[in-house]
C-alpha cells in the first residue's frame, strides 16, 4: 500500500469518527461564547472550502471535468491568501468540531485529521513544484501555505504597493 492510500484511509476514519462523536457527545447547553466562535470557524471553513472551486474554474484554464486540473498556476483570489485553502478548510472544520464538542476523543480525532491534512499539503507542494517550477517557487515566497491571517496582511500590502506604483 502506498502512503497516499494510507493517509486517505486514516483521514477518513479520523474525520468521520470526529463528526460522529461530535454529534453523540454534543451538549447544547455549552458555553455561548464558544458556540458563537465555533460558528465563525465553520463559516471561515466554508469560505476556504468553496471559493477554490470557483477560482480554479474561472482562472485555472481547467482541462477535463474536475476543477482541480488546472493548466496554469492560480495565484489570485483565495489563492492570493493561502496556497492550500481546501486543506485549511478541513483543518478549520476539525477545530470547529473540537470547539463545539470538547470531548477528548473528538479533539484527538480532530488532531489526527488536522495533521494529515497538513502533511497532505506538503505532498501537494512537491507536485506543484514539479508542474509549475520557478513560478511556484516564487508563489511560495509570496503566499503562505495555510496561515490565512499572514496571507491577508500580505495581500493588503501587495495591493497597497500596486496602487501606489500605478
Amino acid at each position: 500500500m502506498n502512503k497516499t492510500f494510507i493517509n486517505a484511509v486514516l483521514l477518513t476514519i479520523a474525520a468521520v469518527g470526529q463528526i460522529v462523536l461530535a454529534i453523540l457527545f454534543y451538549n447544547p447547553a455549552g458555553d455561548e461564547l464558544v458556540i458563537n466562535l465555533d460558528w465563525g470557524v465553520f463559516m471561515l471553513s466554508a469560505i476556504f472550502g468553496w471559493l477554490p472551486i470557483f477560482t480554479f474554474r474561472k482562472k485555472g484554464k481547467v482541462e477535463g471535468r474536475g476543477y482541480i486540473h488546472t493548466t496554469i498556476l492560480v495565484d489570485s483570489g483565495i489563492y492570493g491568501i493561502v496556497r492550500h485553502p481546501q486543506y485549511l478548510a478541513g483543518i478549520l472544520i476539525c477545530v470547529a468540531l473540537s470547539l463545539i464538542t470538547p470531548h477528548w476523543l473528538v479533539i484527538a480525532l480532530g488532531g489526527i485529521a488536522a495533521v494529515i491534512y497538513y502533511l497532505d499539503t506538503c505532498e501537494e507542494e512537491k507536485g506543484s513544484l514539479e508542474k509549475f517550477g520557478a513560478a511556484y517557487e516564487h508563489y511560495r515566497e509570496r503566499v503562505p501555505r495555510m496561515n490565512f491571517l499572514a496571507g491577508i496582511v500580505r495581500a493588503i500590502l501587495r495591493w497597497r504597493s500596486s496602487t501606489r506604483s500605478g
